[in-house]
């Protein structure tokens, strides 16, 4: 399996999964599949790593669309690889916003990809990110339009290994309202995401089809992460999913469940109170108290 983060990002497909990881693999170099999850024949989940950064992919079936509202940026350090990515996401998707010259980057272009994922593929420094190749984005819009930078806040006073890299904000005039993020940068446990306020009034926000698992060392750290992130706004949602106050959804997962759901013992496995929502609708806090 690929090495753990901290944070791991969760695509919810409708039943696309092992298709999908696939032809990101195909994407993008030194990319491989790490591991496949069954239900008897039927993929549940498959576990893929991108240049070495670790992705789940869910076939969850078709509750949950991906929209705009997270997507993830790539850094591409050749025009050459920056063309081919392009061109390779471009296939059967759709452009938000052409590969061009912008004031951010000599090469950008945000695409919504064959399966509704979205990416924005720039020409530039992996020095710039963390060294870091794909930053997850988050636009806050619609209902959470404004309120970014109260998310970053939130988000960096949990996780430990965490920094504000920059913000930028919206001035007088400026497409977006004033005061607004534009874009930020700030690392969670030393890995790098983005947040800004969608300048436009559109109608789509946050759902599950991305969310964010949290490798917790232990009970005390699943229950501290549960509490702060349904405190003030937030609610439980499914299992061990939950939506944070902006809508963000999040899965608090301690690190022992893979070790438990591998377990050559079907019968314990099965008795696993896992946190996918047709397997279980325990929540994580008790984890590991109930597993035998």
């Amino acid at each position: 399996m690929a090495t753990m983060q901290k944070i791991t990002p969760f695509l919810w497909f409708d039943n696309q999964a092992q298709e999908a990881a696939n032809f990101y693999v195909s994407v993008f170099k030194n990319s491989k599949i790490e591991g496949t999850m069954r239900n008897g024949e039927a993929v549940m989940v498959v576990d893929f790593s991108l240049d070495g950064q670790r992705f789940n992919a869910l076939n969850g079936g078709p509750l949950f669309p991906f929209n705009p509202s997270v997507s993830f940026y790539v850094i591409c350090e050749t025009e050459a690889e920056t063309n081919a990515v392009w061109q390779a996401l471009s296939d059967g998707g759709t452009a938000l916003m052409p590969l061009d010259k912008y004031p951010w980057s000599e090469k950008y272009g945000w695409v919504q990809d064959r399966y509704g994922l979205s990416w924005q593929i720039s020409f530039g420094k992996l020095e710039d990110v963390g060294g870091q190749k794909f930053t997850p984005s988050l636009l806050f819009t619609g209902a959470q339009r404004g309120k970014a930078e109260a998310a970053l806040r939130l988000y960096t006073g949990l996780f430990g290994g965490s920094s504000v890299d920059g913000i930028l904000h919206y001035g007088a005039g400026e497409e977006g309202p004033e005061g607004t993020v534009k874009h930020a940068q700030f690392r969670l446990h030393h890995q790098t995401f983005m947040v800004m306020d969608n300048p436009m009034d559109m109608p789509y926000t946050f759902n599950e089809a991305v969310s964010f698992v949290v490798n917790c060392e232990g009970q005390d750290e699943v229950d501290f992460f549960w509490k702060k992130l349904t405190a003030d706004g937030g609610a439980e949602s499914q299992c061990g999913w939950l939506k944070d106050p902006f809508g963000v959804s999040w899965q608090i997962v301690p690190t022992i469940l893979p070790q438990l759901l591998s377990d050559p013992d079907p019968a314990k496995a099965q008795r696993v109170n896992v946190t996918h929502p047709f397997i279980s609708s325990r929540r994580p806090s008790k984890l590991i108290k109930r597993t035998p």
